[in-house]
């Protein structure tokens, strides 16, 4: 039922939660696990001053260090990962990726925004994702 599964992540505590239900759920369907980290261009945008190259170095250090994470946490179980660090808008690359990709399901964890932030912001990625994403969206809290 489920060959491939994409777990999107920021390297943040939250993720943790949503990779233990992606990596019982590959492990049940001996699935392959996607690892996907986007490094936002808003930020690199923002940030389009001399420090420019360093910003975007950093960032994807982090991605390379939050899909790494995933991988290893994957491998422990046995299970095959892909790793991607992609540059763009969080929840649009995420759900082209699961097109391009042909995952079967994406699991994520909201980011934990209180209602103020979210209104401000147009909601989160998670959200925007599960409305947009052509596959289901398990959304782990």
């Amino acid at each position: 039922m489920y060959d491939d599964i994409l777990v999107p992540t920021d390297g943040s505590e939250a993720v943790d939660r949503a990779l233990d239900h992606a990596v019982r759920l590959a492990t049940d369907h001996d699935a392959t696990v996607h690892a996907l980290y986007v490094v936002d261009q808003r930020v690199t945008t923002a940030n389009s001053g001399e420090l420019h190259d360093e910003v975007v170095a950093d960032l994807e250090a982090q991605g390379e260090t939050a899909v790494g994470a995933v991988a290893d946490a994957t491998a422990e179980a046995g299970l095959e990962v892909e790793t991607h660090v992609v540059h763009g808008t969080p929840d649009a690359e995420i759900v082209s990726y699961a097109d391009e990709a042909g995952v079967d399901v994406i699991v994520m964890s909201p980011e934990g925004k209180s209602p103020r932030e979210r209104i401000r912001s147009l909601g989160s990625v998670s959200d925007r994702v599960a409305d947009d994403a052509s596959v289901p969206v398990f959304l782990i809290k």
